[in-house]
């Protein structure tokens, strides 16, 4: 039987679904059946283990530290990102590619080492510590709290929001501001009526993004949370130090459910023009 006839008697659907078999079995091993055993998990300790995290206090005030610290890390993530990347957008200077890359570093270092950062300079040993205690003062340490976590969230993700907000002031529409600034538009206005529309998609696709990758943080947090748990901290605590698996899958349906949902209201409030959400 010739190569043709071989390959003639072979039907299209047959060879496609040859094809994507690898990628199915990959997808139910790794995914899909992980996927189901974790929301089947907390069925075994009865049906209120799945609103554990809502009717225990200690995970649900684990729960609003998280939700909470995630939120204001996204905030300040956007301003300081937004006020840097338009300013790097619209300057032109020697060494504008070497700085751009320097920002964009801590993009390349793990969750524990930032922690280490923080750790360097507001830990028991830190220079903070040392600064004040030379001073005279009471030794000032702020690495294993929440301000320890806001400084390590938020240095990992500003490089994200800076190179994000700077592609889009670039892209941004000079001819629009210089009609609005020809009409009379000033300062506050200008930002209001012209960049604003222009950075929204932008702005919602990097809330998301930053959010998710706060609430979820697990590295920094684990070095940096002996004194502010959030919710990824108790979840290891559960199925690590504890053994307890049903809790523990419940508690990350909980957290699983609230990123998705972010991301899911982000993407329809910037639009199908939208990307990275």
């Amino acid at each position: 039987m010739t190569r043709h006839s071989i390959s003639g008697s072979v039907s299209p659907r047959f060879l496609l679904i040859a094809c994507s078999a690898p990628a199915v079995a990959f997808f139910a091993a790794f995914w899909l059946l992980p996927a189901v055993m974790l929301i089947a998990l907390p069925a075994r300790e009865g049906w209120k283990t799945y609103f554990a995290t809502f009717t225990d206090v200690l995970y649900l005030q684990s729960l609003l530290q998280t939700v909470g610290l995630s939120l204001l890390v996204t905030l300040a993530t956007l301003l300081i990102g937004a006020i840097m990347g338009i300013a790097m957008a619209r300057s032109r200077f020697t060494g504008r590619g070497l700085l751009l890359s320097l920002l964009t570093l801590p993009l390349s270092f793990p969750g524990v080492i930032i922690g280490f950062f923080i750790i360097l300079v507001g830990g028991r040993q830190g220079v903070v510590a040392d600064i004040s205690t030379a001073l005279g003062m009471e030794r000032i340490t702020f690495a294993y709290g929440f301000w320890g976590l806001f400084l390590g969230y938020l240095y990992f993700s500003l490089p994200r929001a800076i190179a994000s907000y700077t592609a889009a002031a670039e892209a941004m529409d000079a001819h629009l501001e210089e009609a609005a600034r020809s009409l009379g538009a000033r300062g506050w206005a200008v930002a209001r009526d012209v960049w604003w529309p222009q950075l929204m998609p932008t702005t919602m696709a990097c809330s998301a993004i930053v959010f998710a990758t706060a609430i979820g943080a697990f590295g920094t947090a684990f070095t940096l949370s002996s004194k502010f748990e959030v919710l990824p901290i108790s979840i290891y605590n559960e199925f690590t130090n504890y053994a307890n698996f049903a809790l523990a899958a419940s508690l990350s349906i909980s957290l699983g459910l609230i990123t998705w949902l972010v991301l899911w209201l982000a993407r329809r409030c910037a639009g199908p023009n939208a990307s990275g959400v």
